[in-house]
């Protein structure tokens, strides 16, 4: 039973129908939905209802989880990675069952389209098929070489294309371009390379992986991004490209046309314009770290208000352009001062807005410098990214006295993140600002220690 199930979700050639399609999405849906709810509510308290998990806007969902933590994101990242696959794969072969296109199965990456392609595909009849060999043509491994460099080339061609229109046109970050764009590029890519000749599964994915290596040094050359970003979205992307590759070869052996494809890779600006056109307040979200300084609140307070040189950074942060603080000074004493956190890319302005000697400080974000300075063969790079993708809105210490005469320091920062998938890009975005106030709070300890 297990293992039919298995072969059910994840494999490529077992026969779909409209009735097994409904009842096991159904069936998965609702298993995903119960998992995932039930650790956002131990994580959070939150409940997350059918109707915020049915939300096609990821930022909606977002929204429902309220402040949820580090872990419990990575978590809901690593537990979708198996119904990504078993939705491509199950949708490919629902779509051949009804005799549609295949490249079609690609709609269900694609926000705002994904549930009418999913109520379609549920309510169309099978249709006899044609006959056709179930191992395709013969494996033959002539010249592969080139044809695997080819196939790359176009795939890396097609997602710079895409990445140019969703990022500089759209200045759009989401679902279309880090999950849609290298699943669908490297399946044109996996199509290509097994026509006429089909090659081994394994090569095939190592198609896909180079294929998104291709395109972030692409990225890079033609100063679209920098080295750090491209280093975050890899651990994403490179899974993804490999899957989408898997899925061209099958598409190649069972000799589907490509035609379809290039409608459907025109597609994922569409969507990504359809985006950014559902104005959905971003969420809030909150990053708390403490330290306990072994001296009172008294001695802290000033210390938090304004302090000079910090010691230099690690070398890795240091030459990597990631934004650290350096220093920090005060203009004016009260609300309504203005406090200047000083960072290696420019400065906070902080307006203050409660001031509380000597238990909180607290200050809104009039103005923020670029998050990193990025690294790239080309001098002052700036990605659409860095305007408005990642917003501080406000910041707060709490010195709260403790029976020992020691003092419990705390920074918060409150901030909000335009950029999908949400929870994979919040686990950067989290432990950036934890490592930030890290830094803050030690230098403050030493200070007020000494």
């Amino acid at each position: 039973m297990a293992q039919d199930l298995l072969s059910l979700w994840f494999g490529l050639t077992r026969r779909v129908d409209r009735a097994t399609y409904l009842r096991h999405g159904l069936a998965l849906t609702l298993l995903k939905y119960v998992v995932d709810a039930a650790l956002v509510f131990a994580a959070t308290g939150t409940r997350w209802t059918p109707l915020d998990y049915a939300n096609p806007l990821f930022l909606g969902r977002q929204h429902a989880m309220g402040n949820a933590p580090t872990w419990l994101l990575a978590a809901l990242v690593v537990w979708a990675l198996p119904f990504l696959w078993i939705g491509l794969s199950m949708s490919l072969r629902r779509c051949l069952d009804a005799r549609v296109s295949p490249w079609f199965a690609l709609l269900f990456f694609t926000p705002l389209l994904n549930w009418a392609f999913l109520l379609v595909m549920s309510a169309l009849p099978s249709r006899p098929q044609p006959p056709q060999s179930p191992d395709g043509p013969p494996r033959q491994q002539d010249a592969w070489v080139r044809s695997a460099l080819a196939a790359s080339v176009v795939g890396a061609i097609s997602g710079l294309a895409i990445t140019a229109m969703i990022t500089f046109g759209l200045k759009n970050y989401g679902m279309a371009l880090f999950v849609g764009m290298p699943i669908g590029t490297c399946a044109v890519a996996g199509w290509l390379f097994n026509r006429p000749l089909v090659r081994s599964p394994r090569a095939t994915a190592t198609l896909g992986a180079f294929t998104v290596l291709l395109l972030a040094g692409s990225l890079l050359i033609f100063a679209a991004e920098g080295a750090i970003c491209i280093g975050m979205v890899l651990p994403l992307a490179l899974p993804l490209g490999a899957a989408g590759a898997i899925v061209g070869r099958h598409l190649a052996v069972r000799a589907i046309p490509m035609r379809p494809a290039a409608l459907l890779l025109l597609l994922l600006p569409f969507s990504a314009w359809a985006e950014t056109r559902v104005h959905t307040a971003l969420p809030l979200r909150e990053v708390l770290t403490a330290v306990d300084v072994a001296a009172p609140p008294e001695r802290v307070w000033p210390h938090v208000l304004q302090f000079g040189e910090l010691p230099a950074p690690s070398p890795f942060i240091e030459h990597s352009g990631i934004a650290y603080p350096q220093r920090a000074h005060l203009d004016g004493q009260g609300v309504g001062a203005i406090r200047y956190c000083e960072f290696s890319t420019g400065p906070f302005i902080e307006p203050i807005t409660a001031w509380e000697p000597p238990a909180r400080l607290a200050f809104d974000v009039r103005a923020q410098p670029p998050p990193m300075k990025e690294w790239s063969p080309y001098a002052d790079l700036h990605p659409p990214h860095f305007d408005g993708t990642l917003e501080s809105k406000r910041g707060e210490f709490r010195l709260i006295a403790l029976p020992n005469g020691h003092t419990r320091l705390e920074g918060r920062t409150w901030y909000t993140l335009d950029m999908g998938p949400s929870a994979y890009w919040t686990v950067f975005t989290d432990l950036a600002i934890h490592r930030i106030h890290e830094r803050v709070l030690d230098h403050v300890k030493t200070l007020s220690e000494q």
